[in-house]
């Protein structure tokens, strides 16, 4: 008969006695001979100094046992909460779940989180009620409130089931019931398909310490629970990552499929590494196999790069999201030990224990640990001496304290010093509680290619995000990238991450943000007549509670509180209640914190002097870079894009005659090859209709624009012209758009057009309409200018360099702008460039040619009569007047 293999977990509330059942399962089942005690240090398990000198399971630990035909992995997880991480992970690896429940007090508030994560991992969850011999202890009291707080479907198995147990049973499923009122009965089948659905759940009462109820439970695991199907492929889920005494890395894992042997190579599909041992641990003890076939938990040697979370061959990756740290020390090494040299040390450790979170400061070369209480600082300082033979001890500690964003803000970074460039825009805004970093992108790939969005996206979640209020860490808040700007030759991944965390900083300073402070939420287990005195500290502290039940002379508070206020609250009710009084914590979440305005002084951090996390912008500015503020960011693009923060119009319909017409038919095909390669359909040129009482005058669907070709080199000439930008690079235009912006786009294209005639080139005009929703791009001809309105998503300065690397081998082109960044661009492209300035000059030179010329082809007679005779004419007349 082939044996069932099963995982089953032990979790429970510290102190329910957890620890002591797994010890009186492995006797029962003949495991172990002799039955070892918590209090006497000598478990089977828990074989970790701290953890026998303290009473407490800090870390997931495993044992086999054999049951009838079962076969069983005896995982043993944490009970208190600041070891919550290590519990959870271990849960990813269960078939099934006993829950342990503490019958002398009933059930707490960590029991029912605890009850919460088993639904959250479809569990089925068999139930021990322990510590039944004590006095206070009452069965049909305990089930009443375990069906009220837990689940109704919770029902008494074993040598206590009541005499109604199949009608019972029969209440928690259609089926059963179904099955029952035919025949009276229920299978056992049937139970433990509705137990393996989370449809019933199993209840076992005793005591584990005087071995009651514990072959009950035994046995019902033995008939009730179902060995999980398996695939043919290999599979394997990571939950724990640790060291043996030699220091060789051991990676814990469950194998879900298929088969394990040594000298395989796994992957997690980014990488892909050999195995060198599989290891079967029970206690202290393990067996070396040669491999290992689905449903075994082992510890495997060879594997350097697997997390604890992750999922191998054929099984799919699921990373616990765990409350953050929320107290941090400074690490206090002896005299003669060099912080840097233990830094590495420390690394394997947290490798081990994600939830410990190491912090280095290379300014002030110390260590910082962030911990979720200061048992893990015990844990810490235990193995740093048990492994590396180094004492430590920890300064007085303090809180950890966030920071998120109040509002949405957008956030710009630029970043475009000599030789390189890179613009990204971002929005910020609140998330959720709890919801941490969150990012998304909604920008165009018309904007910026995949490629690149994933760059930025990639360096924003690599990077730490400081608040601008205490220098603590962002959270809470949702940073989409909106747009963006890259250059082919100049843009580097450091040119990106320079411009994405300059972004998020600039809009953090300008966005208003709040300092958040964890709180914990409590359980306060005091006297009646001290009810008044934990009232009264809860409200001081700036928390709020509820008194839950009053039972026996003791009254339980439960609610929450801030973490800074309640950290050391545990000495005092102990010294108010006579020691009679017990307070269990865990953390909540982060809130707003109740004395920001007190804790942001104490903190001393000033943003703007953050040299390492930068708010301003970098710009390259007549031969130099150029640090600009982050107030002052903004208003330098606009400028330099030429918009001055107004929001372009769309480009409608000229009115008049059709234009579809256009002289000279190269520039469309110059239009085409760089705009239009890969559409088929024909370009359908566009009317644009103008501003009432403007000059901007149609032309004729016949006739045709007179351009004269000009040449340099023996190259057409072109002019591309930055509208937006030279419009407010002139004074009297910039003046003019600020009434309005139509009648500024016409002068200057009447400059232009005057122009052309002397210059003899093709002048094209682009304007700006990238941030019209649904425009298309509009190409058309005023007089003798051929004018181009961009698409949604694409500004001038993309058209302009577009046209400029396919053309410039053909054409000789030049460039007129204010743009620095753009001049760089363009002049390596080996195009010219004119400024602004330059531009308005040759245009007034130009104009005043036009009138010399003019001028000089002017007689001083030219509007008199005698302009008008002939030489014969005016001999006679001459004669005549001479007679008179």
């Amino acid at each position: 008969m082939t044996m069932k293999k099963l995982v089953i977990g032990l979790v429970a509330h510290v102190d329910a006695g957890k620890t002591t059942l797994a010890e009186a399962l492995l006797y029962v089942s003949g495991k172990i001979r002799t039955l070892g005690r918590v209090d006497k240090r000598d478990t089977y398990l828990d074989h970790f100094g701290l953890e026998r000198a303290r009473g407490i399971t800090i870390f997931a630990k495993q044992a086999l046992l054999t049951v009838a035909d079962l076969q069983v992995t005896l995982l043993d997880t944490p009970g208190h909460a600041d070891f919550s991480a290590e519990m959870e992970r271990t849960l990813q690896v269960l078939d099934y779940a006993v829950l342990v429940i503490n019958g002398a007090e009933g059930i707490r508030g960590r029991t029912e989180t605890l009850w919460h994560l088993l639904a959250k991992y479809r569990l089925p969850v068999f139930l021990f009620i322990n510590k039944m011999d004590h006095g206070r202890s009452e069965k049909e009291k305990l089930l009443a409130a375990i069906k009220k707080q837990l689940h109704d479907n919770c029902l008494v198995f074993g040598r206590d089931r009541a005499e109604d147990f199949f009608e019972q049973a029969a209440m928690c499923d259609e089926e059963l019931m179904e099955t029952y009122l035919e025949t009276g009965e229920i299978t056992t089948s049937q139970l433990k398909t509705a137990i393996k659905e989370r449809k019933l759940f199993p209840c076992f009462f005793g005591s584990a310490l005087k071995l009651e109820g514990v072959e009950d439970l035994l046995k019902g695991l033995a008939q009730f629970a179902d060995m999980p199907s398996y695939g043919e492929k290999f599979a394997a889920r990571v939950f724990k990552i640790g060291r043996d005494d030699q220091g060789n890395r051991l990676t814990y894992l469950k194998i879900t499929g298929g088969e394990l042997r040594v000298k395989d190579f796994v992957t997690n599909g980014a990488w892909e590494e050999k195995v060198n041992q599989i290891r079967v641990y029970s206690g202290q003890k393990y067996e070396t196999v040669s491999e290992a076939e689905a449903g075994t938990i082992c510890a495997v040697t060879g594997l350097r790069q697997t997390k604890a979370g992750e999922g191998l061959g054929e099984e799919k990756a699921a990373f616990v999201s765990m409350p953050a740290p929320v107290l941090t020390y400074r690490l206090l090494f002896p005299e003669g030990c060099d912080p840097r040299a233990m830094l590495p040390k420390l690394r394997r450790l947290e490798e081990e224990e994600p939830e410990l979170h190491l912090v280095w400061d290379s300014e002030l070369q110390e260590v910082r640990v962030q911990v979720m209480g200061e048992v893990q600082l015990e844990v810490l300082q235990s193995m740093i001496e048990t492994r590396y033979g180094v004492t430590v001890s920890f300064d007085a500690g303090g809180i950890v304290y966030k920071e998120a964003v109040a509002g949405p803000v957008e956030g710009v970074g630029y970043y475009a010093p000599a030789g390189h460039f890179a613009e990204v825009r971002l929005l910020l805004e609140p998330g959720g509680p709890g919801s941490g970093l969150q990012y998304a992108d909604v920008c165009s790939e018309n904007v910026l290619s995949k490629n690149w969005k994933d760059l930025i996206l990639s360096c924003l979640q690599e990077t730490e995000h400081k608040g601008v209020l205490a220098g603590a860490a962002l959270t809470d808040t949702k940073i989409t990238l909106v747009s963006g700007r890259v250059h082919a030759k100049l843009t580097t991944e450091r040119d990106l991450w320079e411009a994405a965390r300059r972004a998020v900083r600039q809009g953090l300073m300008e966005a208003k943000t709040v300092l958040l402070e964890p709180y914990y939420s409590f359980q306060l287990y005091v006297p009646e007549k001290a009810v008044g005195r934990a009232l009264t500290d809860i409200e001081r502290m700036g928390g709020n509670c509820l008194i839950s039940r009053i039972e026996y002379g003791t009254a339980l508070l439960e609610g929450s509180a801030p973490v800074a206020a309640m950290r050391n609250y545990q000495q005092e009710v102990a010294a108010y209640t006579g020691g009679n009084g017990r307070l269990f914590c865990h953390v909540q979440g982060y809130r707003r914190c109740h004395n920001a305005e007190e804790v942001i002084p104490m903190a001393g951090y000033e943003a703007e002097k953050d040299t390492k996390n930068p708010a301003g912008s970098v710009f390259y500015d007549n031969g130099e870079n150029t640090l600009v503020g982050w107030d002052q960011v903004k208003r330098r693009l606009a400028a330099a894009n030429g918009q001055e923060g107004k929001d372009l119009p769309a480009a409608g319909k000229k009115q008049g005659a059709d234009t579809e017409q256009i002289a000279r038919e190269e520039i469309w095909k110059i239009f085409q090859q760089t705009f239009y390669a890969n559409r088929r359909k024909k370009i359908v040129r566009r009317r644009r209709k103008t501003v009432a009482g403007s000059s901007c005058r149609p032309t004729s669907a016949k006739s045709r624009f007179k351009v004269v070709s000009g040449k340099v080199a023996g190259k057409t000439a072109y002019l591309l012209v930055d509208g937006y930008n030279i419009i407010y690079a002139w004074p009297e235009l910039k003046v003019l758009a600020e009434e309005n912006l139509e009648a500024a786009r016409v002068k200057l294209l009447d400059y232009l057009s005057k122009y052309q005639s002397v210059r003899e080139c093709q002048v094209i005009a682009v304007f700006d309409a990238y941030r019209v929703q649904g425009h298309r791009e509009e190409i058309f001809a005023y007089d003798n200018v051929h004018v181009v309105f961009t698409k949604e998503a694409q500004t001038a300065d993309h058209f302009i360099e577009k046209f400029t690397h396919i053309n410039r081998q053909k054409y000789h082109i030049t460039v007129a702008t204010s743009d620095s960044l753009q001049q760089i661009i363009i002049r390596g492209a080996g195009c010219k460039v004119l400024s602004a300035q330059k531009l308005r000059e040759e245009i007034t030179a130009a104009n005043e040619k036009v009138m010399r010329d003019f001028r000089a082809g002017q007689t001083e007679d030219r509007h008199k009569l005698q302009a008008a005779l002939s030489p014969e004419k005016k001999r006679q007349i001459k004669e005549l007047l001479q007679e008179e």
